[in-house]
């Protein structure tokens, strides 16, 4: 199996690693690797901070194992190698009136970075985690593979689950697919004049999957206006899927200023009518609407972006507010921001969801957006919320440790796991996850 020494990112681009990649292509080489020169697994880097970087080190690539290895039509299990990505299983599966019970914003996320990151989707407040719907989990460590289930290995699998890679690595798992009415789905979008409205909408809200766009630059009367979507699976003629684009350059600074993104915002808010509309859209223009953007990080430049994303409690929706506002004054959101109603699912000790409200923002990598982002987590933990590492590069150890507190049983189960630390990534170096509480 053939080292290459790279440079590379997680999405956000803000921070980088070199790093030896393998990218073994059969369970074979794998094992050959892990006796030979163990390292972390990674994915398509999709996670946007450091929980993909080994700066220093080697890591094992795990997209070349991508095949289904079995399906059961009664039963609705599917058996799948990690590096399948979600899009791939929506799409094949899908006409088959089967979807993967919770799929999160882009396509290109793997199987193994669903379950190392314990991602949740749009219909959260219904479904729960990615975690909660799997059979199984197959981890081969250096010592050998190993299948894992919640009932029978229950605090190794909920260390894995929303473990950041730090058991082993995840050769394949069985998923418990949900059944669908088809590959379609049909949205009904409604405009929220205020935070208020937005709430009510979300909280009232009984489809199947519910998401809001909160428009970050809105101030005033306006705090908090967006675009309620509700969607559900159908069937019927799909509709023609536009060719997907790219950005081919990293885009200067002024694409982003802040009366670029207050103006857009402003369109985006008002192409939606009054009185509602409802489209039929092929089912991943929905789920992964960004992905039709090839490249679309590129547009925040060659620094890249944060994004920050937190939960808080129902209780905590006026501190919510509060953190809004502040984004708002700042004036360095971009026009990728997301609030969600969250429900009660989580698999694993560091899973993130909480039953509460979701907010999620990106910030281009420069000014004070450090900074922003610094006093976005103080008033996130006050408010006795937590975020979401999967999206982090620039939270604290101390403050992880009081959002996150199952995180001693985490590492602890880590520790008996993987005692020699080699599936070690810079998230966890940073945050001192295996260190236990800070």
């Amino acid at each position: 199996m053939t080292w290459k020494r790279i440079e590379y990112t997680g999405w956000g681009r803000a921070l980088t690693a070199e790093s030896e990649i393998a990218r073994p292509e059969r369970l074979s080489s794998l094992t050959k690797l892990l006796a030979e020169a163990p390292g972390p697994a990674i994915g398509n880097c999709r996670s946007y901070g450091d929980a993909c970087l080994n700066d220093g080190g080697r890591a094992l690539q795990m997209t070349r194992l991508d095949r289904y290895l079995a399906f059961d039509p009664e039963t609705g299990i599917l058996h799948v190698e990690a590096g399948a990505t979600i899009g791939d299983i929506a799409r094949d599966f899908a006409p088959r009136e089967w979807l993967p019970a919770v799929m999160p914003g882009t396509g290109f996320a793997t199987v193994g970075g669903c379950i190392a990151n314990d991602v949740h989707g749009k219909n959260h407040h219904i479904h729960g985690s990615f975690g909660q719907h799997l059979a199984s989990i197959t981890l081969m460590t250096p010592k050998g593979k190993k299948k894992i289930t919640p009932e029978r290995n229950a605090a190794l699998f909920k260390a894995t689950v929303g473990g950041m890679g730090q058991t082993g690595v995840i050769t394949s798992a069985e998923l418990k697919m949900m059944a669908c009415k088809g590959d379609i789905i049909t949205v009904t979008e409604r405009r929220a004049e205020d935070w208020d409205e937005h709430l009510t909408l979300l909280d009232n809200s009984r489809a199947t999957y519910t998401v809001g766009w909160i428009d970050a630059t809105a101030k005033g009367a306006a705090l908090g206006r967006g675009i309620v979507e509700e969607a559900e699976t159908g069937l019927g003629l799909v509709p023609p899927r536009k060719k997907a684009k790219s950005v081919p350059f990293d885009a200067p600074g002024f694409a982003l200023s802040s009366p670029v993104v207050k103006l857009f915002n402003t369109a985006y808010y008002r192409r939606v009518p009054d009185r509602g509309r409802t489209l039929v859209k092929p089912i991943t223009d929905f789920f992964f609407p960004l992905d039709r953007i090839h490249d679309w990080n590129r547009l925040y430049g060659k620094a890249g972006f944060h994004q920050f994303q937190c939960v808080v409690p129902l209780a905590s929706a006026p501190e919510l507010k509060e953190m809004l506002e502040l984004i708002a004054k700042a004036g360095l959101a971009s026009p990728l921001a997301v609030l969600k109603r969250m429900g009660k699912g989580r698999a694993g000790y560091m899973s993130f969801p909480m039953e509460g409200y979701t907010l999620a923002v990106d910030f281009p990598n420069r000014g004070r957006a450090a900074q922003v982002i610094a006093e976005l987590e103080k008033m996130c933990a006050a408010a006795g919320g937590r975020v979401y590492l999967a999206k982090d590069s620039l939270a604290t150890a101390a403050s992880v440790a009081k959002m996150y507190p199952e995180l001693p049983d985490y590492a602890a189960a880590v520790a008996k796991a993987d005692p020699e630390g080699i599936f070690t990534t810079d998230l966890v170096r940073r945050l001192n996850l295996r260190g236990g509480a800070a």
